[in-house]
């Protein structure tokens, strides 16, 4: 038996609670009317599909560094965060005997908003599907970007390239004008400054860090008639992040995110199709070790 084994991971047991949603990370349940728990699994989705190994620590990390970030931009804006600890979450007694000590660390309790369906994405450095877009077009996402910027290169200014919420599958680019149909100029308007604001004060700190923080998306929605910021915040899972140190332009960046993981299912030249491939114990552990890293890089705390 590997080491990796015996260590507990992921969160698949449902709550006696009424279940809103199961993404591919997280499950959220009703707890009122107006407020719900979230919780962060180990689960791990590569090209749209969950993968049947989970990775340790991944889920705690992703809650408690949306923990952080939300704390860290009260001042711009304001979020669904009630509380992060199980026990100011007036659960029912029960839920939190049997499951306290899972809960712990991978939850929330956070008010019920009313998603906007636009993803806020904001980038400052040509990679992914921005690089992909640049080399087909010269733009991105309609944006008209220098001739000559070479793959992973740091962009004049941060560009807004909001996307279409898909239940499953890929998200969807869109332009502005595409994004203002949806939700209506002026909250687009509101949404592109705020997003750019938060990526623009993250970025500075991450790099204070050590970190780059190449592009990353944002999701928004309306509570008592305001824009709060919801869901995860410049976690690994929602961000690009590269190690300052080992950075340089014209090819891929090492990762502090699941990019480990597409690594991997490209080198075994993985079809993207069902089902998913089983990952080898240095994978898992190599991705493991990044997420735990980005949180202690960025937070100064260890997990």
């Amino acid at each position: 038996m590997s080491a990796l084994a015996s260590v507990k991971t992921v969160w698949e047991t449902k709550l006696p609670l009424p279940l809103v949603g199961r993404g591919k990370v997280r499950d959220v349940y009703a707890i009122s009317d107006d407020k719900l728990l979230i919780v962060t699994t180990d689960r791990l989705s590569a090209f749209d599909y969950v993968l049947p190994n989970p990775i340790p620590f991944k889920g705690i990390v992703l809650n408690q560094i949306s923990v952080f970030w939300f704390d860290f931009f009260k001042h711009l804006v304001p979020n669904h965060l009630i509380t992060a600890q199980v026990s100011e979450m007036s659960l029912p007694r029960e839920i939190v005997s049997e499951f306290g000590e899972d809960l712990k660390g991978r939850s929330m309790l956070v008010h019920r908003a009313k998603p906007y369906l636009v993803e806020c994405v904001v980038r400052g450095y040509l990679t992914g599907s921005g690089w992909k877009d640049y080399l087909s077009n010269g733009s991105v996402c309609g944006h008209k970007l220098p001739k000559g910027l070479t793959q992973c290169a740091k962009l004049p200014s941060p560009i807004f390239t909001p996307a279409t919420k898909a239940e499953s599958g890929h998200d969807e680019n869109i332009n502005f004008g595409e994004a203002s149909k949806i939700v209506g100029v002026e909250v687009a308007e509101k949404l592109r400054t705020l997003s750019t604001q938060l990526y623009e004060e993250g970025l500075v700190h991450a790099r204070s860090r050590g970190i780059l923080m190449a592009d990353t998306k944002f999701e928004f929605g309306e509570f008592n008639g305001k824009i709060i910021l919801i869901d995860e915040v410049l976690t690994p899972d929602s961000s690009r992040f590269w190690p300052a140190d080992q950075y340089e332009p014209g090819r891929d960046q090492p990762s502090f995110d699941k990019q480990i993981v597409r690594n991997y299912c490209e080198e075994i030249k993985w079809d993207k199709k069902p089902p998913a491939p089983k990952l080898p114990d240095a994978v898992i552990q190599k991705t493991s070790n990044a997420y735990r890293e980005i949180y202690e890089r960025l937070t100064g705390e260890k997990i």
